[in-house]
Formats: structure tokens, sequence, C-alpha cells
């Protein structure tokens, strides 16, 4: 397994406010832009300590987490009695070691940027996707590679708008679209975040 970069962050992660208000802000916005039902089966990547996921959780049947980070999991899996869901929580890395089944929809929150091959995830979540299945990924705007103050593995510096959603259509998505959802108050400065969704064909 890789380097976990968040082992010495994941039992405080949750102490910050900004970051709790940037991922309330995002689970508001996947559940303005995507119908969830009860009997849903989802997958949240990179679901870290579980903040988006505990929002959508009421709605839906079941969420599978996947994270490469012990850390990160252990203080979900501590939190699982509390998930209004049924919860799986899975430390893999999807593109080293695929998942065999489907999902009716992908969730996730501020993680492609710790991704290098976007194009590859996203062909892997249309692999991963039930057809008519939705993906409802949020992340930040491009910038100027300020907002990591410390080396969690960040591939990118954000993601203009119009090319991550080309990309989510060359992967077979359609309906595609890209919102605003959040906006994240650093001391030195604000960083906006956008949410892309889509559907397999």
């Amino acid at each position: 397994m890789s380097h976990d970069f968040f082992a010495q962050k994941a039992a405080s992660y949750e102490q910050n406010p900004q970051r709790v208000d940037n991922v309330v802000a995002i689970g508001h916005a996947i559940k303005t832009q995507v119908t969830l039902q009860r009997d849903m089966q989802l997958l949240d990547f990179g679901s870290g300590t579980g903040l988006l996921l505990q929002q959508i959780a009421p709605q839906v049947g079941k969420i599978t987490a996947v994270d490469v980070s012990p850390s990160m999991n252990a203080q979900l899996r501590a939190k699982a009695p509390d998930i209004a869901c049924e919860l799986e929580v899975l430390e893999q890395d999807l593109l080293q070691t695929p998942l065999q089944r489907q999902f009716d929809g992908i969730i996730s929150s501020m993680t492609l940027h710790h991704i290098a091959d976007i194009p590859a995830l996203l062909c892997e979540f249309q692999r991963l996707l039930k057809p008519g299945g939705f993906i409802a990924l949020a992340d930040l705007d491009l910038e100027d590679g300020s907002f990591h103050t410390e080396d969690t593995g960040v591939f990118h510096c954000g993601f203009d708008r119009a090319d991550i959603a080309a990309k989510a259509q060359a992967a077979g998505f359609t309906q595609v679209q890209v919102v605003d959802a959040s906006v994240v108050q650093k001391p030195h400065g604000q960083y906006p975040v956008f949410l892309l969704t889509g559907r397999r064909g």
C-alpha cells in the first residue's frame, strides 16, 4: 500500500470547521443535482472519515467507501454504527485493484486532485456504474497551488471546469454538468469548489 499521507491528520480531520462546512455544502449540491433512492448502492471514492457519505446515507441503501488511507478508514470504521445506511469500507486503489461489481452512483469529495490519471479514473467509473448510473464528483477549481500547505500526494492544482467536463464526456458520460458546490475559506484566500455530474448511457 502506498504512503499514508493522512496518518498524522486523520484523528483531527473533522476538527477543521472550514473542511466540514465545505463537505456539507458539497453534500447539499449532490442532493440537489441527483435524485437519490433508498434502494441505491453507491460508491464513495476517497471517502476519508466519511464526512460526505454521512450526509448521503439516510437517502440510500448501502454505501461502499473506498480509500487508500488506513488511518482515515480507521476513523470511518469507528463511526460505522452511526451511519444511516449499510456501510462497507474498502482499503484499495481502484486503478490498481479494480472492483468487480457495479453501483447506482459514485460520489466523491476533494479526491480527484490526488489522482494522477483523471481520464483513466473516469473510464473506470464508467465501468463501475450500472446503465443510467451517475457520478457526482466535487473538487477544486484551478488554483495557484496555495490551497495545500503540506504534501498529501497532490497531482493537480484544481481543474478547469470545461476541461474536466470534456474528459467526462470522452469517458462516455452523458448529461454532463458542472455547477458551483462550495467555496473553501482559508486565511490566505477563497477557493471555489465545483460539482461534476453525469450519467452512464
